[in-house]
């Protein structure tokens, strides 16, 4: 993914872009303000790898996490929101997910959540990347996130 090409989309357009991450850690953030001039289209980004973090900063509720646990698609709608709201960004990415190791039975490994918030609404998607290992999985939701960012902005 080209983070440059991105930021070019959305600049031509007059979007800027939010993000919000847990299992990245702020690796969808670090793509987008690794190119010179990033912050005409960058206007914000939120690591919310805890619970708490996750409610004070993004606005996601206690009864959300606890029905659907922090790897959940209702989970990354709301940080989407939030952070789209927060920032008052055109469009939000959110990202939570098990980069491993550390799954459960009922959440895999490589299992990550994404959501984009734009003025229309909300999307979110859930990709099983696989135990491919902490790393590739990060590196795999960061593309996948980009890539989102990507086909909203256009080419």
């Amino acid at each position: 993914m080209n983070a440059r090409a991105l930021l070019r989309a959305c600049r031509d357009r007059g979007l800027t872009v939010a993000t919000a991450e847990s299992c990245t850690g702020g690796m969808v953030a670090a793509a987008l303000t690794d190119p010179p001039g990033a912050s005409e289209a960058f206007v914000w980004g939120a690591v919310t790898y805890s619970n708490a973090a996750k409610r004070s900063m993004l606005g996601v509720s206690q009864t959300t996490l606890v029905a659907h646990g922090a790897v959940s698609e209702e989970v990354a709608v709301e940080m989407a929101r939030g952070a789209r709201l927060r920032s008052g960004a055109s469009v939000a990415v959110a990202i939570t997910g098990i980069a491993g190791p550390g799954a459960s039975a009922h959440k895999p490994e490589g299992r990550v959540c994404f959501a984009l918030a734009d003025p229309e609404g909300v999307h979110a998607e859930t990709v099983e990347f696989g135990p491919r290992g902490r790393d590739a999985v990060r590196r795999a939701a960061r593309d996948h996130a980009l890539a989102m960012l990507q086909a909203f902005a256009g080419p």
